[in-house]
């Protein structure tokens, strides 16, 4: 007979048996469905993701997006990366990977030893898929149940892929420091290097070690670690009969050479000093712009890997950015609020947009002053509503002889700035002094109805609201943007034809296919000869009118200034709100807004328009450098 002792003991074993086969049972079930749960539900997770990137006018890089709002990918089939990259990144990560199911268990019980041998604890084991399923589903927490999580995910990750399908997704998922996710990013930035096979053996180990530590042993934040990493990637290489001793000896000598910066095109990166990268205004509309030529989201396009050509001139870009950052041009600043302004550079020929401002200093996802409807254009829209309908009506001419008198329209009396009347005065010059009645008087005689039309012909849509008198001096209900007015006397520039303003010219896709191409309309919407002669006066209102500060040397500029005034009770004389200018030489064309985002009785502008003209002339002189 047992003893009482011995059967506890054997009862006790038992149930210890019952519940360790029970635990273990409910762990093969969590390991079997958890990773498949996840995998299924995020599908989209595994797709191979790539920076979309952003062209100038010459194919030169602009920026290139984040990937998911963490940093800079570019994808590469394992086709295209070198053997001896894959080889150095496996004897390094995991030597074994085609030989175990995702779990590599002597690998695993080489690190316990390792981690008991040097009492450091830093020997991980986990294999290559474990790494890519910490990387695509899970956090950085070290915890058991991440660890059986990674595991699950892992077991579930070799079901469903192969092993060369595990091994791209990890080469292009693994974080290689700097914002740099895959080893064909990581190569671009750290050596400037675009095709991987043309990698270096001591570039191929400089990129095999980073994973382990990919903020310091990256060789632009700690060369001497970098290089210290290298030694032991490329030991492991010679060990495994990789390489032979004297390539690495040889491969472990070379010192590192960070590539140019101009090599590498990283305006995406924010510079040292804190700024953004140029071209922020405009890459911020050309991703908006992308988004509704291809019902794509911005985070979709952000990590499509596609590439946007654009019309986008970094002469003119980079004019309007140095003219924007010196305060010479900004009086009015206030201690607690900056004038504001913003600017587009347009080729009338074809509507590309070359050069754009949203704010003096843009930050992404800022507002853009240049796209917004929201201000008061003042006389500048004077030839766009009611002189150009004038003329294209062949009822009047630029000799014309038109009124200059106090005349009541019902409940709407306009008045002359200053208070001058002249009794009458030609067409052509009651445009080059930008005088009041006679545009008026103007539009009432052309009827609203007509002027509509014509605006509309130019890309301007009005509304309802709009429709009455007081709109021949800009008094628009809901006011209009830099962008639209552009494109308006792009018609004139380009002697009636019409085209769209636009920013991109093409968008292809990771694999080269051309999803989009932009072409020009070229549309005659109004008469030549009416464009010619507006043409002729706006370059009069340049020459001896009120836009004489926007004169080039050298070059003939037409062009219209435009000014709103301040609106707050009792704002004293010449307080203004809004100050244009809109202009073109034979090769492009650009309006120019200035003024607080806020206006009140602190914040207003005491310069006149004639300050938006002079900006226009300090950007096109330096963008003609």
């Amino acid at each position: 007979m047992l003893s009482v002792k011995v059967k506890r003991r054997v009862y006790r074993t038992y149930d210890v048996g019952v519940i360790a086969a029970v635990l273990l049972v409910i762990l093969y079930v969590y390991l079997h469905t958890y990773g498949n749960m996840i995998v299924r539900s995020s599908s989209n997770v595994a797709q191979g993701v790539s920076s979309t990137i952003i062209l100038d006018e010459n194919g030169r890089e602009i920026t290139r997006s984040k990937v998911s709002g963490r940093g800079y990918a570019e994808y590469a089939s394992l086709q295209d990366m070198p053997e001896m990259l894959v080889e150095a990144f496996l004897a390094t990560e995991d030597r074994r990977f085609y030989r175990h199911s995702g779990l590599d268990v002597i690998g695993v019980g080489r690190a316990v030893v390792q981690n008991m041998i040097h009492m450091d604890w830093n020997q991980g084991g986990s294999s290559i898929t474990q790494q890519l399923a910490r990387n695509m589903y899970l956090n950085g927490n070290k915890t058991m149940i991440r660890k059986i999580n990674e595991l699950s995910l892992a077991i579930e990750l070799e079901k469903k892929f192969s092993k060369n399908d595990i091994l791209e997704m990890y080469l292009n998922q693994i974080y290689m420091g700097q914002q740099q996710y895959g080893v064909k990013a990581a190569a671009l930035r750290y050596f400037g290097v675009k095709d991987l096979k043309q990698l270096e053996l001591w570039q191929i180990a400089t990129l095999a070690g980073m994973p382990k530590g990919p903020s310091i042993y990256n060789p632009v934040d700690n060369e001497k670690l970098s290089k210290e990493r290298r030694r032991v990637v490329l030991s492991l290489m010679h060990q495994q009969g990789i390489i032979t001793k004297s390539q690495m000896q040889e491969a472990a000598a070379v010192e590192y050479k960070p590539p140019r910066l101009a090599l590498l095109n990283l305006s995406s990166t924010p510079a040292a000093d804190g700024h953004e990268p140029a071209y922020v205004s405009a890459v911020d509309a050309i991703i908006q712009e992308a988004a509704l030529l291809t019902g794509k989201s911005e985070a979709e396009i952000s990590s499509a890997g596609w590439v946007v050509r654009t019309g986008l001139n970094p002469g003119a870009q980079r004019a309007m950015e140095e003219t924007f950052a010196e305060t010479i041009w900004f009086p009015d600043d206030r201690e607690d609020q900056q004038v504001q302004a913003s600017m587009v550079l347009l080729d009338q020929h074809n509507g590309e947009v070359k050069a754009m401002m949203g704010g003096r200093n843009p930050m992404k996802g800022d507002i853009n002053r240049a796209l917004i409807d929201a201000r008061q254009p003042g006389s500048v829209f004077k030839p766009v509503i009611a002189y150009g309908p004038a003329l294209e009506s062949r009822k009047f001419t630029p000799e014309s002889m038109l009124p200059d008198r106090s005349i009541r329209y019902g409940s709407y009396q306009p008045r002359n700035v200053g208070g001058r009347y002249r009794g009458t005065v030609s067409l052509s010059e009651a445009l080059q002094q930008s005088i009041n009645s006679p545009a008026v008087w103007l539009l009432n005689q052309i009827g609203l109805r007509e002027a509509k039309g014509f605006a509309q012909r130019l890309g301007i849509e009005l509304q309802a609201e709009d429709m009455n008198l007081s709109i021949a001096l800009g008094g628009l209900h809901q006011g209009i943007s830099p962008m639209k007015l552009a494109q308006a006397y792009a018609v004139f520039a380009n002697e009636g034809r019409l085209n769209k303003a636009h920013l991109i010219r093409e968008i292809r896709d990771a694999h080269g296919r051309t999803i989009y191409t932009h072409r020009s309309d070229h549309r005659q919407v109004i008469s030549r000869r009416t464009a010619q002669e507006m043409t002729h006066m706006l370059q009069q209102v340049v020459s001896r009118g009120t836009g004489k500060r926007a004169q080039l040397p050298q070059e003939q500029v037409a062009g219209k200034t435009g000014t709103t005034q301040a609106a707050f009770p009792n704002a004293p004389k010449g307080a203004n709100r809004d100050i244009w200018f809109a202009g073109y030489t034979r090769e492009w064309t650009g309006v120019v807004w200035m003024g607080f985002d806020y206006t009140d009785a602190q914040h207003y502008l005491k310069s006149g328009s004639g300050s938006a003209a002079a900006m226009f002339a300090a950007v096109m002189k330096r963008a003609k450098r």
